[in-house]
């Protein structure tokens, strides 16, 4: 058996692998970057070697340093998670010069499946479903346009080498074709070392459903089920689940057999997922191979019962799969929700810094048989850096159906604490309520249809804002009177709480009366309506309350501010302020502040590198025309203008580092 594996990954799937090596009693080794130097995955490993600067390509995929650290750690096993090296076929063969096991498939799979277009004609000579398209090689952006024109548009463009949404975009028109080709060729060369392109049809009402494939050396091969990813924003997915609420019983063996066929075609070993895309009618067609551990393992995992690291590991040192096909049982539904430091009100825009507060909800099995489960690689007081895929972590939930999944989901959201940068947390919360995800009746294009101008929060229904007014009510109230025991006011008589107030929220205003009862509080509104209102142990300053309204249990994230609180639950941003009728009377006269005026600035949207500027001083610009490039966490990110305009000042220039908000231009 394997003694050390050494680790050639970073974040949550480093610190994912060294969890299973430690339970089967395997030393890890960690390698890290400076950025690196204090991150989970180096504290959770037996010992850490430093492999250089924060780039990537001067520390994680540089194949010699990865060499050297493990020379000067004597591990005899390489685990590469995802990403990274996970898929260089040079990289296993290097390691197997060194006579140090790849945990992953033989080096011909990966050259084999790891080429999109050659795993396209693999696929086909194999008797698997593929999509059309132009499996070439294409020279240009003019090749590029009479290829996409003779398959028909949409198409998508894609890096050969790629993977994670990296190098992928979706044309409709040849302006779109030209400059998607242009981006998809830099990021495959910045991502992957290999700026290789290929165009294929693009297939409308899409989902994507991918299976799990278990191979050994000893031509055994099986299949774990499916995972549906259609929630996917840039081609990057957000949510997945397993199985898919789509495939009946016929096309999931269908959709299995093939994928099996596949593995077993290039000679397979290790954990793989096979690529689908599947139409309204479930017809299937490959899209590509992926020759390693996939982000989304976990929901797998929760409802098989296996190990895929385990299974990878044992793999790899020679043992044969301890399953066959027929022993494979899939139980319950779970459901994975990947959290990224990305502003979900700025556009998805990266966000970096500090976590100041980083709390995930309890793991493990519920009173009621949900499981909660959260792979990370991170912790409260780190920093998310710009140079690295902007996940924080994979929040996972099992339960005995889809329905309990999804509640379990939206729970678990809600006691998610994450302060200090923007995340997506409230654009997680907001899809496990929304219907038509709920229904199952989900594609490729959800985002993109139920949130067209982009997310701007959740907008809570009349019962559970008064659901917030009435926990307003009742904090406030215990806040009001803590302060005058705290201060002695109280017992002076120097000062009585009242028990009247006006709750703004949602601009409405709420007139209450409110009155402590033991450890409950009563809210009556002004029609005399009254809720029963249990804190549970609730102190000001905590920043979350699991309340109780009416016997309806409640997890909200609190924060004080001057004149009442900000709450936020189940996707819902809410700005409530607690008022005394005179104070609020008050206020109904100030002024409102009015933001400043920018529309004659191209601010830099998030902190990144500007790549390119493309227009100049003096310059005439049209609606629609490209501005600056904006590189940040591996993707490119093009600057439009919104209107015609002419540049009156550049303050940055390309290489430039910059802040989010940062002046990039100005306009006449």
């Amino acid at each position: 058996m394997i003694k050390k594996i050494l680790i050639a990954n970073r974040g949550e799937i480093a610190c994912r692998v060294i969890k299973t090596a430690k339970k089967m009693g395997i030393a890890t080794v960690a390698v890290y970057s400076d950025a690196d130097r204090d991150a989970l995955h180096v504290k959770m490993a037996d010992e850490a070697v430093h492999i250089g600067p924060p780039p990537a390509n001067q520390s994680y995929i540089v194949v010699d340093k990865i060499l050297d650290a493990i020379r000067s750690s004597g591990a005899d096993a390489v685990h590469p998670g995802y990403g990274f090296l996970s898929e260089r076929a040079d990289f296993a063969e290097a390691l197997a010069k060194e006579g140090v096991a790849f945990i992953g498939p033989p080096p011909k799979a990966i050259e084999a499946m790891g080429d999109k277009i050659t795993s396209k004609k693999i696929a086909a000579e194999a008797g698997v479903s593929t999509v059309p398209g132009y499996m070439g090689l294409i020279a240009d952006a003019d090749e590029a346009v009479t290829i996409a024109a003779e398959i028909g548009y949409p198409v998508m463009i894609k890096a050969s080498a790629g993977g994670g949404g990296k190098g992928m975009r979706i044309a409709w028109n040849e302006t779109e074709t030209r400059e998607g080709f242009q981006s998809s060729k830099n990021e495959a060369a910045s991502s992957f070392g290999d700026d290789r392109i290929f165009i294929e049809k693009f297939v409308t009402q899409p989902r994507h459903i991918e299976i799990q494939v278990l191979a050994d050396s000893h031509g055994n091969a099986i299949y774990l089920g499916e995972r549906e990813c259609s929630i996917q924003r840039r081609n990057q997915k957000v949510i997945e689940e397993a199985p898919s609420p789509f495939l009946d019983a016929d096309t999931r063996k269908a959709m299995g057999e093939q994928a099996v066929a596949l593995a077993q075609a290039v000679g397979y070993a290790s954990a793989g997922t096979v690529e689908f895309i599947v139409d309204g009618d479930r017809n299937f067609y490959f899209l590509e191979m992926n020759t390693r551990l996939q982000v989304e393992h976990p929901v797998t995992e929760l409802i098989t019962g296996v190990d895929l690291v385990e299974e990878m590991i044992r793999v790899a040192a020679g043992e044969p799969l301890r399953m066959r096909q027929e022993d494979v049982r899939l139980n319950g539904w779970a459901i994975e929700s990947r959290l990224y430091a990305e502003d979900p009100y700025r556009s998805f825009l990266p966000s970096i810094g500090r976590l100041t507060r980083y709390r995930p909800p309890a793991e493990g099995t519920a009173a009621d048989g949900t499981v909660v489960r959260n792979d990370t690689g991170v912790f409260e007081g780190g920093e998310i850096s710009m140079f690295y895929d902007p996940m924080i972590a994979k929040l996972c939930t099992w339960g005995v159906d889809r329905a309990a999944a999804i509640s379990a989901m939206g729970a678990a959201l809600d006691r998610f604490e994450v302060e200090g940068i923007g995340h997506n947390l409230p654009f997680l919360s907001a899809v496990m309520e929304h219907p038509r995800f709920r229904s199952g009746a989900i594609t490729t294009a959800f985002i993109a249809e139920e949130y067209p101008d982009g997310f701007a929060g959740v907008e809570l229904d009349a019962d559970n804002l008064k659901r917030l007014v009435a926990i307003a009510a009742a904090c406030n109230l215990l806040s009001e009177i803590r302060a005058t025991e705290i201060s002695g006011a109280m017992a002076n008589h120097r000062r009585v709480v009242g028990s009247n107030w006006v709750i703004g929220a949602a601009g409405q205003e709420f007139p209450v009366s409110v009155t402590r009862e033991g450890d409950d509080y009563r809210v009556a509104d002004a029609e005399g309506q009254a809720h029963l209102v249990r804190l549970n142990g609730w102190k000001p300053g905590a920043p979350l309350i699991e309340a109780e309204v009416e016997g309806t249990a409640l997890a909200v994230k609190l924060e004080r501010t001057i004149q009442g609180y900000r709450m936020r639950m189940r996707g819902a941003d809410v700005m409530l302020t607690c008022l005394t009728p005179r104070q609020a009377e008050a206020a109904r006269l100030m002024p409102e502040k009015v933001p400043a005026d920018t529309s004659k600035m191209l601010l830099c949207p998030m902190p990144g590198l500007i790549v390119s500027i493309a227009v100049e001083e003096g310059q005439t610009v049209e609606a629609g025309q490209t501005l600056a490039t904006v590189e940040a966490m591996k993707m490119e990110n093009v600057l439009k203008a919104e209107r015609k305009g002419v540049v009156k000042t550049i303050a940055a220039k390309a290489g430039d580092s910059l802040a989010v908000d940062e002046l990039i231009m100005e306009f006449e």
